[in-house]
């Protein structure tokens, strides 16, 4: 059985069944990604798992080029409050740390997982790596690297759209990098 094939199993009896492939050519890695999560982002400085704690976009890029197989997830949802959104992506962040585990245990040793959405495993996040309280299980998102998730998923045909209102379905993407 080939190795997709089997990490596909995995991802089934783990009970994800919305995942499509990407070779990581085709991952979007951009500099103003960066810039965004600098000048945008709430997180910026506050979470361990968030720039500035990350590495430089262009490590990032070559980070994504060291692999071949990645697994992106796609998860819906239509929350009735903004504040709801990080419980909802922490219990799917969690999830998807189990299903890293068992690949790793599977062989696959350079298994890595990218959030969904900004680590919130902790009730009171550390600012900086040092003080992260869960250093094992901390993972930075796609943004964090710079990676672009919207050109990258509308290259393997998944819906992502600008929200103007919270009653609007969001779509959200988790990168698992296997080789």
């Amino acid at each position: 059985m080939s190795d997709k094939k089997t990490l596909e199993m995995l991802f089934h009896e783990s009970g994800y069944e919305d995942f499509r492939w990407i070779d990581s050519e085709a991952i979007s890695v951009r500099n103003w990604v960066r810039m965004k999560c600098m000048y945008g982002c709430g997180d910026f400085g506050q979470n361990a798992s968030c720039p500035p704690n990350v590495p430089p976009v262009s490590e990032c890029r070559e980070f994504v080029r060291e692999y071949n197989d990645i697994a992106v997830f796609h998860f819906s949802a239509v929350l009735d409050k903004p504040e709801d959104r990080h419980s909802w992506t922490r219990g799917i962040n969690k999830g998807l740390l189990d299903l890293e585990r068992k690949i790793f245990w599977k062989g696959f040793h350079k298994a890595f997982l990218l959030f969904l959405d900004s680590c919130t495993l902790c009730k009171h996040c550390g600012d900086n790596r040092q003080d992260c309280k869960n250093k094992t299980d901390s993972r930075p998102t796609p943004e964090a690297l710079g990676i672009d998730v919207f050109d990258t998923v509308r290259k393997i045909a998944y819906p992502i759209e600008v929200l103007s209102a919270y009653n609007q379905p969001m779509n959200r993407y988790a990168f698992l990098f296997i080789e």
